[in-house]
């Protein structure tokens, strides 16, 4: 499942549980194939937040490029990672903090 996230709704989806949220861009061709790899794993909980519509997210994170993952549980961040992932290095860390 893809939520999409944003300054209003960040801080509510973050705090309980473990959630891995991705920052991303429509222009960014990484992200675009990044999404399909998503679509593949549809019983995991992901968060989306697209960095141009929430530059203040991407600048408090200190997101420096797309995608950029950060895995946040009980809203404390536990893990950050960036670049293009296949889905078993998504699972393949997920299971480390489960």
């Amino acid at each position: 499942m893809i939520v999409d996230i944003d300054e209003k709704n960040f801080e509510e989806q973050t705090s309980k549980g473990l959630k891995l949220i991705i920052f991303s861009a429509k222009w960014c061709s990484y992200c675009t194939k990044q999404n399909e790899v998503l679509k593949e794993l549809p019983d995991i909980w992901f968060g989306k937040v697209d960095g141009d519509k929430s530059p203040s997210l991407v600048s408090k994170y200190g997101v420096m490029g797309f995608p950029t993952f950060i895995l946040f549980k009980n809203g404390e961040i536990v893990s950050k990672f960036s670049g293009f992932k296949n889905k078993f290095e998504l699972m393949n860390t997920l299971s480390k903090f489960i």
